[in-house]
């Protein structure tokens, strides 16, 4: 098999995006096990760690932060709710919509799910120099400005 000189020549799977798209599924898929043990996901575990950290927040605006669509947030809030992990409770400036707060219970859980956040990141870390992560973070920065660009054409 002849050895590529460019990226643009190698077959799909290995060209930059689709590394990049098969490394983020296998980060997700490494938290998604790590938080396994507490009966929670890492789109579940970044709510409860938001909500603990900014305070209650409309359904619609954790959609927004959380990056994921309204209906997918309502879903999330929900199978939390049903553990009593977090509840919704009327928002004071309107009748019509919902703050989202953490329970007790849920608190319980985010300094669990910060000390797996960390030993996970420490471990995906780890060979990767300061430097390069600063690198990293500028090029995936650029490629999302990129990703927008496409997007709105």
């Amino acid at each position: 098999m002849p050895k590529t000189e460019h990226e643009l020549d190698a077959p799909p799977w290995q060209r930059v995006e689709s590394t990049l798209m098969a490394t983020s599924r296998a980060i997700r898929h490494a938290y998604d096990a790590h938080f396994a043990p507490l009966e929670l996901n890492l789109t579940q575990a970044s709510l409860l760690v938001f909500l603990h950290e900014f305070g209650p927040e409309r359904q619609s605006q954790l959609a927004t932060r959380l990056g994921i669509g309204r209906a997918a947030a309502g879903s999330l809030i929900d199978q939390l709710e049903k553990r009593g992990l977090l509840e919704r409770l009327p928002d004071p400036a309107d009748r019509r919509a919902w703050h989202v707060t953490l329970t007790t219970p849920g608190e319980a859980l985010v300094e669990p799910v910060r000390a797996i956040d960390r030993d996970v990141r420490s471990a995906l870390r780890e060979d990767i120099s300061p430097a390069e992560r600063r690198q990293l973070a500028r090029l995936l920065l650029r490629l999302q400005e990129n990703v927008k660009r496409v997007l709105a054409k």
